[in-house]
């Protein structure tokens, strides 16, 4: 047991240092980093889509997409016309800061603004990994228990925004959004919510707005050094 343990320990003190380069890399040219987690179906893929829609306009992104098996997600993703890659882990359930650096060149280019990491579908083992992100974003859908947060406190900690996906099923299931931002707020106070539905486009707006401070914001640290 005791040699399982220092094995993990060293695993992850690796992907800490691999993850602090990534950052010093982002921080550097001035590139908001974005890391998507949740539980497999909760509508990460169909929400980036309706997010790179929206801000294509506005703002240079790409997506890493992981997934334990299949390009599925990506090749949704292609169709709003950033670059994209797929990151396949043949049965690890979360991605690494090792995996992130190694496909990163598939997809970054001298004008990238804004990318996102759409993470394997998992609420535990994404809370331990960090890949150098600015902010690590949960989601929860509306189709999902209210008391998720509770249950998986750890990713609730870490991130720094929550979002609540499918709104518009809202009083079709028992799910309380009150009650599950409630909880999500008793582990960690500062979290962002917004509650938003990729099919009606209700919360996109505030989702899109966050989203572009941030990029504002990491884009005039990096002039403010240059």
């Amino acid at each position: 047991m005791k040699t399982r343990v220092e094995m993990g320990q060293k695993v992850l003190s690796r992907n800490d240092e691999l993850a602090s380069g990534l950052r010093r890399r982002w921080e550097d040219r001035g590139v908001f980093c974005v890391n998507l987690v949740s539980s497999p179906g909760s509508g990460k893929t169909t929400l980036l889509e309706r997010t790179l829609e929206r801000l294509r306009e506005r703002v240079r992104a790409a997506v890493l997409v992981g997934d334990v098996q299949t390009e599925n997600d990506a090749n949704r993703l292609r169709a709003t016309g950033v670059p994209v890659c797929q990151i396949v882990t043949g049965g690890t359930c979360h991605l690494e800061a090792e995996m992130v650096g190694r496909h990163l060149e598939k997809v970054d280019d001298p004008d990238l603004q804004l990318l996102f990491i759409e993470n394997v579908g998992n609420l535990v083992c994404p809370a331990s990994y960090d890949l150098g992100e600015d902010a690590r974003v949960v989601l929860l859908s509306t189709v999902e228990g209210d008391d998720k947060p509770q249950k998986y406190p750890g990713i609730f900690r870490r991130s720094q925004a929550f979002v609540l996906t499918k709104s518009d099923l809202l009083g079709l299931t028992d799910f309380d959004p009150d009650r599950a931002e409630a909880h999500a707020r008793a582990l960690n106070p500062a979290i962002e919510t917004f509650r938003t539905s990729a099919r009606t486009g209700e919360g996109l707006d505030a989702w899109c707005t966050w989203l572009e401070e941030g990029v504002h914001a990491k884009r005039a640290r990096a002039a403010e050094r240059a």
